[in-house]
């Protein structure tokens, strides 16, 4: 079955402006896709826990050698990567906090980011082991940074998904929410003409 990740990012879960965009996608991809399936991931009603020492050592540690809280650490790690792994598009609203990307995001790719598991190392280096998966990503912003040296995010959120091997990425951006209704108005309007008109709608 075509399976849709949909993961949300802002501090105000479905009611932050890139959760609403990235909704509004959604929703035009399940009418065209009626037999697929969506799978919602909301990062701040449900947040993955920051990667500290424990949790690090938890995936450093021999599958044998694992305790129970390490193996609880591992287990749910491996839920994660298989919602992503199942998912043949992936869904991001990416609000910009503070010029970076939220820490809940950041926590998120620590707990996908398992060596021999979404990436391996090579003699020519790192190779990503998620490859085939088309990425989606409404990035919503108070100001205007895109193609400036303040966004932060555009090349972050790129390099992470194409280590792990997803490389067709595609950003929708919103920015000037913060600059005045009109501004507000006009990045809406123009982000939703760019949903009508985006060629991932077909699974």
């Amino acid at each position: 079955m075509t399976t849709l990740l949909q993961l949300n990012t802002s501090l105000f879960s479905h009611n932050g402006q890139s959760s609403q965009l990235a909704e509004r996608f959604v929703a035009r991809w399940q009418a065209a896709n009626p037999d697929a399936r969506v799978v919602a991931r909301d990062l701040a009603g449900t947040p993955v826990p920051h990667l500290d020492a424990p949790r690090f050592l938890a995936f450093l540690a021999r599958p044998e050698e694992r305790n129970a809280e390490q193996q609880a650490v591992v287990d749910f790690s491996d839920a994660l990567i298989d919602e992503l792994r199942t998912a043949g598009t992936i869904v991001i609203g990416l609000p910009m906090y503070n010029l970076g990307i939220p820490s809940t995001l950041k926590a998120y790719f620590d707990h996908i980011a398992r060596a021999g598991v979404t990436f391996r190392y090579t003699a020519n280096g790192p190779e990503g082991l998620l490859g085939g998966k088309k990425a989606i990503v409404f990035a919503t912003r108070g100001g205007r940074y895109a193609g400036t040296p303040l966004d932060s995010q555009t090349d972050y959120v790129k390099n992470f998904l194409g280590f792990i091997g997803i490389t067709d990425v595609e950003f929708v951006y919103a920015e000037g929410l913060n600059m005045g209704e009109e501004s507000k108005t006009e990045a809406l309007a123009a982000a939703h003409r760019e949903i009508e008109a985006l060629e991932a709608l077909a699974a």
